[in-house]
């Protein structure tokens, strides 16, 4: 049975491979090259990765990164497609799942959403049960830089806090939109917000969300 984060890594190449290699995304800066190009450094070269966590090898990651922007189109597609390599610790089940359901998700909505007449994706309730679960888990990393409370609350009552504080606003939507919303796609995310006027302004003019 294919697991979640398989299916999103094929949806993802999918959606790369039909946009072309220089179509907008979601992700300031970057054209679908340089997506492509993200993906397969973070499972192909993880002493350049580590510059997303690490500032001090920052630029490796921008150099390593864009060398590879610089190859086919289609190589990279194909490098995504087909995996990580034999050896990496994305191969094992438990560690893919883990690190790479919402990686794709996410990077397969920047792709579908930077396009003028997208529509919200209808996930399965398994799926969105997936996503919630990693939601819960690391909202609060998330949202710890937010200047308001945020509290997430999905359309079944369930509720997570991403920041404790006043006032508090809340932001309601499907586990799949609440994703995209905590990752820093505000505006391209489907949800519902409530609270103080002065603190959802101070919400959504926020840089601060996400990683």
């Amino acid at each position: 049975m294919s697991t979640h984060a398989k299916r999103e890594r094929l949806l993802l190449a999918d959606l790369l491979e039909a946009a072309g290699p220089d179509a907008a995304t979601l992700c300031e800066g970057w054209r679908t090259r340089d997506l492509a190009a993200h993906v397969v450094v973070r499972e192909r070269r993880p002493d350049a990765a580590a510059g997303s966590l690490l500032p001090a090898l920052k630029d490796r990651q921008d150099r390593v990164q864009a060398e590879f922007a610089d190859k086919p189109y289609e190589e990279l597609i194909q490098l995504i497609r087909t995996g990580p390599p034999r050896f990496s610790p994305f191969t094992i089940k438990q560690v893919d799942e883990g690190a790479n359901v919402v990686e794709f998700y996410v990077h397969a909505e920047d792709v579908r959403r930077a396009q003028p007449d997208w529509s919200s994706r209808e996930l399965d309730p398994v799926f969105s049960d997936a996503l919630w679960s990693r939601l819960e888990r690391t909202a609060r990393l998330l949202g710890r830089k937010v200047p308001v409370g945020l509290v997430l609350r999905r359309p079944n009552g369930q509720t997570a806090v991403a920041h404790r504080g006043t006032p508090v606003v809340t932001v309601s939507g499907e586990p799949g939109e609440l994703t995209m919303y905590l990752y820093g796609r505000q505006s391209a995310a489907n949800v519902e917000v409530e609270g103080e006027p002065e603190a959802i302004e101070r919400l959504r003019e926020t840089k601060q969300l996400g990683l």
